[in-house]
């Protein structure tokens, strides 16, 4: 249910609580506390207020906050007795599909970071891809206690500024997704680039699987972005543009086969609230790229 931020500044703090509570893990009393802060100007206020509990709490309670959130594609994962939110987060990354080897993987680092601080690895997935999940597991072990339990708190900011955005609605959202867009110029006519085809690959390793698929319009743009309404994953990726078929169509000697037939660029996103534009300029016999906006 979604709810305006307008009512929620009216209702009781029961009524609060019980429509945001369950924002932040098993942990009613955020919302309990944020209430008696009321009125928020902006929702991004009042997810400010949520997290300013939390870091406000004793430090027994913020651990035994961060306690109550499960480990990363772990067994209360294969057994179904996540909450819902966790539940549907690691299942946007596949986390609720692995192998026996990659759960395997995944329980060993669980294990290996529990061991070293007492608590559960956090992360908020949805700014992830796979790969760049494990590689944050392998780079945070070896924080020290402190900076690491930091780090948790912050995923945990990202994890719930996500979670509220999807639950309410009103001034001041908080920014929460990126953009991933493309054009292609047809530097050789010097003009769009219309009706070209591009697939969109993410990198699990050395493995690419195929996310999007778009063909370019008029203005030689597609008419959605590539990755849009969510974070972008940090992660590889690959655009690839059937160049070859454009330049055919025109009637263009390439030479047979033709030197450009796909065009691969490869580029890694880091920003997952950024807006990355990767376009393509190109001739039957050459072609640039470049981050734009």
């Amino acid at each position: 249910m979604i709810h305006s931020l307008d009512n929620l500044n009216r209702v009781t703090a029961g009524d609060f609580a019980a429509a945001v509570g369950d924002t932040f893990e098993l942990a009613p009393w955020v919302a309990e506390a944020a209430a008696a802060r009321r009125p928020f100007a902006t929702v991004t206020a009042l997810h400010d207020a949520m997290m300013g509990a939390v870091r406000a709490a004793p430090r027994e309670r913020q651990l035994a906050f961060v306690c109550g959130h499960p480990d990363l594609a772990g067994k209360a994962a294969r057994a179904g007795v996540l909450t819902e939110d966790s539940q549907h987060e690691q299942a946007s990354v596949g986390l609720d599909a692995l192998s026996e080897e990659e759960f395997a993987r995944f329980h060993r680092l669980n294990d290996a970071y529990k061991a070293k601080f007492g608590f559960p690895f956090i992360v908020c997935v949805r700014r992830h891809t796979r790969d760049s999940i494990l590689a944050q597991f392998e780079r945070r072990l070896r924080h020290d206690a402190a900076t690491e339990f930091a780090t948790a708190l912050q995923e945990i900011f990202f994890i719930t500024r996500l979670r509220l955005a999807a639950k309410v609605t009103g001034e001041g959202m908080p920014r929460v997704n990126g953009r991933l867009s493309t054009h292609v110029l047809d530097t050789h006519a010097g003009r769009p680039a219309v009706g070209i085809a591009i697939e969109l690959y993410e990198f699990a390793g050395e493995r690419a699987h195929r996310i999007a698929t778009a063909t370019t319009n008029a203005d030689g743009r597609t008419d959605a972005p590539l990755i849009g309404g969510r974070p972008l994953p940090i992660g590889r990726y690959e655009l690839r543009f059937a160049v070859g078929d454009h330049f055919r169509s025109r009637g263009i000697e390439q030479g047979d086969p033709p030197f450009l037939d796909i065009v691969p660029l490869r580029f890694s996103i880091a920003e997952p609230e950024g807006h990355y534009h990767v376009p393509l300029l190109c001739t039957p016999w050459s072609y640039s790229t470049y981050r734009g906006s």
